[in-house]
């Protein structure tokens, strides 16, 4: 009879650690578990050298301000975290306003819905997706507008899982992904009907380079539109606490510096745009785009566990534990940023080719 009380407390622990480890934290984790973890096109015992090599480029800060040395960092910096992006948070690396009685996926999804409909594809209609990561915003616009979505990604383990997931998805007719560095895309002037990006031009060292390739590849009347990371009005570059936030922000997502929020549409002028419109979608009335960040802290501790456990038994690569760590700071300086309203991660451009 002693041994029932022993297989009751056992069980209730065994029942405890399964919800802790498999029902609490991120349930929009898609495609991609946690002992698949790796270092993406990075072998796994080279992981925790490229993630030293990755803080070494703060060390030369002018380095990553270059068209040159910006690749080779913004591939690092993705080869590093795509897997943990996708385990954790899904396969739309962006933020999008809270939208009271939708989920956080349905609110993604509209979020990128929008853009499209502000660019108006039509189906049938060429579109390029400006840095679409593993194709998230890709696949949601597809299956949306049904137009013929084109993305490029400096990341090449990005492409293979883009297109996977465009496989599994049954979207890869209307999916395509392409590798390459937005800074010089492989594409033929006056290709596309209409171009978009969602959080990705915010990589680029200078705003002008990465729009002046897009005014290239765009047919003269089309539109573009960008969810540009900026600073606010409220930012003050005196302050201590508002530098140490956005240096963070910048260190934690692969920047070479955020730009103000009145230097998008100078940027958009001075390779040729008209610009259509501009709003900051974070700004009020929206809801906090941050709340997830901070309704995640549960779920983070709960990851952390499970990649310690599974780093240290060798299943993750070295170096992983590091990295996940590196991104729960990069979100509570994220999260300050929203709370003090001196960052917005979805500053909206809306532009236009001239015909002639």
């Amino acid at each position: 009879m002693e041994s029932v009380p022993l297989l009751f407390t056992g069980a209730l622990v065994a029942g405890g650690i399964y919800w802790f480890l498999c029902v609490l934290g991120p349930a929009e984790r898609k495609g991609k578990r946690a002992l698949d973890l790796s270092g993406g096109s990075i072998s796994a015992e080279k992981v925790e050298d490229n993630y030293k090599q990755y803080w070494s480029f703060f060390r030369r800060p002018k380095e990553i301000e270059t068209a040159e040395k910006v690749p080779d960092f913004v591939d690092t910096f993705y080869n590093l975290v795509t897997d943990i992006y996708e385990w954790g948070w899904g396969q739309s690396f962006h933020f999008s306003p809270s939208i009271p009685g939708k989920s956080h996926r349905d609110a993604t999804r509209l979020h990128e819905e929008m853009a499209v409909d502000l660019i108006q594809a039509k189906p049938g209609q060429k579109i390029l997706d400006v840095g679409c990561g593993v194709g998230g915003p890709m696949r949601a616009i597809a299956s949306h507008s049904r137009a013929n979505v084109v993305g490029i990604t400096i990341n090449e383990y990005q492409v293979k899982r883009a297109r996977d997931h465009n496989r599994k998805a049954g979207l890869d007719a209307l999916c395509e992904v392409v590798c390459g560095n937005f800074l010089q895309m492989p594409f033929d002037d006056n290709t596309f009907d209409g171009a978009y990006s969602i959080e990705a031009t915010c990589h680029a060292p200078k705003l002008e380079e990465v729009y002046a390739e897009i005014y290239r590849v765009l047919k003269p009347g089309s539109l573009y539109v960008s969810y540009e990371w900026v600073t606010t009005a409220k930012f003050n570059g005196e302050d201590e606490e508002h530098v140490e936030v956005i240096q963070g922000i910048e260190r934690g997502d692969a920047l070479p510096g955020l730009r103000a929020y009145s230097d998008i549409a100078e940027a958009a002028k001075k390779v040729g745009f008209e610009v259509v419109k501009e709003k900051d979608l974070a700004a009020p009335p929206a809801e906090p785009w941050w709340t997830r960040l901070k309704m995640g802290r549960l779920a983070y501790w709960r990851n952390h566990i499970v990649v310690q456990v599974l780093s240290a038994v060798g299943v993750a690569p070295k170096g992983t534990v590091d990295v996940h760590e590196m991104l729960f700071k990069t979100a509570d300086f994220l999260s300050r940023g929203g709370e003090i309203e001196i960052f917005s991660p979805m500053h909206m451009i809306l532009c236009r080719k001239p015909i002639s």
